[in-house]
C-alpha cells in the first residue's frame, strides 16, 4: 500500500507520516529529505542559490522516483502539488491524504521556524494566506481523503486517518 501526505508547510505531513508508517508497518520517506540527499545541501541553501524553478525540477524527479517504489508512506513538500505531473503521479500511485490546516494554525506552529524559505518574509501570515489560496484547490484535487488538522494531537490525527482508510476499505478493520 502506498500512501502520500500533502498539505501546507507545517501541516504535520512529516510528523504524522512517520507515525502513520509505524502504525501500518510501512517504510516512511520525506521528499524534502530525499531532495536534500540528492542536492547535497539544505533546501534553503539550494533555493537561495538556484531559485524555486530549479528546486521544483528536482522535486519532480524525486517524486517520480519515489512514486515508482513499493509500499510506504510518503510525506511531500508543501509545494509538490504545484506541478500537474506531481499531482497525477501522487494520485495514480496510491492513496493521497490532504492534511488541511488553516493559515492561522500553521502560523501559530511555525512562527519561530527559520528553516522554511517561503516563510522568510516580512509578513509570514500574509504569505501563508496567499499560499493557501493558491494551493488549497490543488491539494483537494490531488487527495483521495481530507483530514482537518485543527488542534488534535498527532496520535489523534493518525487514528483519524486510519479510520478513514478503514471506512474506505483501503486497510482491513483493526481489532
Amino acid at each position: 500500500m502506498k500512501l502520500a501526505l500533502v498539505g501546507m508547510p507545517g501541516s504535520g505531513k512529516s510528523t504524522v507520516g512517520r507515525q502513520l508508517a509505524r502504525r501500518l508497518g510501512l517504510s516512511f520517506t520525506d521528499t524534502d529529505h530525499a531532495i536534500e540527499q540528492r542536492i547535497g545541501c539544505s533546501i534553503r541553501e539550494f533555493f537561495e542559490r538556484e531559485g524555486e524553478a530549479a528546486f521544483r525540477d528536482i522535486e519532480e524527479e524525486v517524486i517520480r522516483d519515489l512514486a515508482q517504489q513499493g509500499d510506504g508512506v510518503l510525506a511531500t513538500g508543501g509545494g509538490a502539488v504545484l506541478r500537474p505531473t506531481n499531482r497525477e503521479r501522487l494520485r495514480a500511485g496510491g492513496h493521497v491524504i490532504y492534511l488541511r490546516s488553516t493559515p492561522e494554525e500553521i502560523y501559530r506552529r511555525l512562527r519561530h521556524d527559520t528553516h522554511r524559505p517561503l516563510l522568510q518574509v516580512a509578513d509570514p501570515l500574509a504569505r501563508l494566506r496567499t499560499l493557501y489560496e493558491e494551493r488549497d484547490p490543488l491539494y483537494g484535487e490531488t487527495a483521495h481523503f481530507t483530514i482537518e488538522t485543527g488542534r488534535p494531537s498527532v496520535p489523534t490525527l493518525v487514528n483519524m486517518i486510519l479510520m478513514q482508510l478503514e471506512l474506505a476499505g483501503v486497510i482491513p478493520p483493526r481489532p
